[in-house]
């Protein structure tokens, strides 16, 4: 259920758009991202940093594309949001030395501190990496690629991506639970 409202807002502004346009589509973007963050608050009684974030982001990138009448502004958005994302973790480990990865997963399993600076530098690239591919995409094709781009080899990059992290993992997370041994 979490996953779906995760893509709540992409799934529907991929449907307006197919239906509407790049315009309506926003609006459609906009909208459901404020009845995410709504539901999340009312649901849960908090919404986490990076959902604020993404809501300050798809309103001011689709404001501007509204306002403007000019798609630059949404086509931007993903990238934003993904060199946002690498730049926090790249902060968090240069001037912090704090791991935004393990404070996030930390709780969920135990791994050695290299393998935790690992995730951190490879969540970051990935996230600069798709940052760029994302303009690349909506530079060199047209605006009905760069949504499909968006929806499907966006999310299948990241799921492809998350699949590669947790078979790196899955080598350490074996040696942890046999280190502990058996639980009465």
């Amino acid at each position: 259920m979490k996953l779906l409202l995760d893509f709540f807002p992409i799934i529907l502004f991929f449907a307006a758009f197919k239906i509407s346009g790049i315009y309506a589509a926003t609006a459609v973007a906009i909208a459901a991202t404020v009845l995410q963050i709504a539901y999340l608050r009312f649901k849960h009684g908090k919404v986490e940093p990076m959902q604020w974030l993404s809501l300050g982001v798809i309103v001011l990138f689709g404001g501007a594309t509204l306002f403007a009448q000019n798609d630059t502004f949404i086509k931007w958005k993903p990238t934003v949001l993904y060199w946002l994302m690498a730049g926090a973790l790249l902060g968090g480990q240069l001037f912090f030395r704090k791991n935004l990865i393990k404070s996030l997963m930390g709780a969920q399993m135990e791994l050695p501190e290299p393998v935790w600076r690992t995730m951190c530098w490879s969540w970051t690239g990935f996230f600069a990496a798709m940052g760029l591919l994302n303009l690349w995409v909506a530079y060199q094709f047209d605006t009905d690629t760069w949504v499909n781009f968006k929806l499907f080899g966006g999310m299948g990059l990241m799921f492809v991506f998350a699949i590669g992290q947790a078979l790196y993992l899955s080598r350490y997370l074996k040696d942890t639970a046999q280190a502990k041994g058996p639980q009465a």
